[in-house]
């Protein structure tokens, strides 16, 4: 179970990924889509989805720091051990706070409005259990250690992470990781798994351009300036 757990359940996570993306792309492109629901109704929605993204984005950006960069390279640049615990417990918590609020409302706003209601899926319903599952889960496994500098990960799942990308998952690292941890990861590749079957998808169609466009400038016209308005063609005058 440990080897397959370990060894063997993210590889084939990230095949469902890689084959999903794929399937999505090839024979569902118009289907790649949040399909929102912001016709129906827009006020919670301006509310929660942005409290949500900001949320996620942190919590991702926690995961990717925690698992990929050593514990040497933080302290080479002046953090100690503490300072980053310290770090990551109060920023994580306020990070998984931000995307558990955020969730919760889109679920209240999906389950108390009927035409969001109406327009959700079974797909939409299975993601929504998974991924609050994996941020709640992981908020209790970081949230019931916090004596010291907690449990400390990086000397056990974060070099299992990067393991799994030289093709030698070290699965015995696993071994004395606490089963909150444990359920966490497993319930986190689901995830990974299930991202491409369901609106999740659209995070990899994200606009990065956006970041790097120029501004669009909005100007007003100036009769002054730019003189009369044209005659409208004959079927776009309005009636006296």
């Amino acid at each position: 179970m440990n080897v397959f757990l370990w060894g063997v359940l993210p590889y084939a996570a990230f095949a469902l990924l890689i084959a999903g993306l794929v399937w999505r792309h090839r024979y569902d492109r118009f289907g790649w889509t949040t399909r929102s629901s912001q016709v129906y109704e827009s006020k919670l929605l301006n509310i929660a989805s942005p409290v949500f993204h900001y949320g996620i984005l942190f919590v991702l950006a926690g995961h990717l720091i925690g698992l990929f960069v050593p514990a040497s390279w933080t302290q080479s640049i002046g953090i100690s051990e503490h300072a980053y615990h310290l770090f990551s417990l109060y920023g994580g918590t306020v990070s998984g706070v931000l995307a558990v609020a955020g969730i919760g409302i889109l679920i209240y706003r999906r389950r108390t409005n009927a035409p969001v209601f109406r327009a959700t899926t079974a797909n939409d319903k299975l993601m929504y259990v998974f991924l609050l599952g994996a941020l709640l889960l992981g908020m209790i496994a970081k949230l019931s250690d916090t004596s010291g500098n907690g449990y400390d990960y990086r000397s056990t799942i974060a070099p299992w992470s990067r393991s799994l990308f030289t093709l030698d998952p070290k699965t015995e690292l696993m071994e004395g990781v606490p089963v909150l941890y444990h359920v966490h990861a497993v319930v986190g590749m689901v995830l990974i798994a299930l991202v491409p079957y369901t609106r999740l998808v659209h995070m990899f169609s994200a606009p990065l351009q956006y970041l790097t466009r120029p501004y669009v400038v909005y100007r007003s016209r100036d009769p002054r300036q730019l003189g009369p308005r044209p005659d409208r063609r004959g079927w776009e005058r309005t009636g006296s």
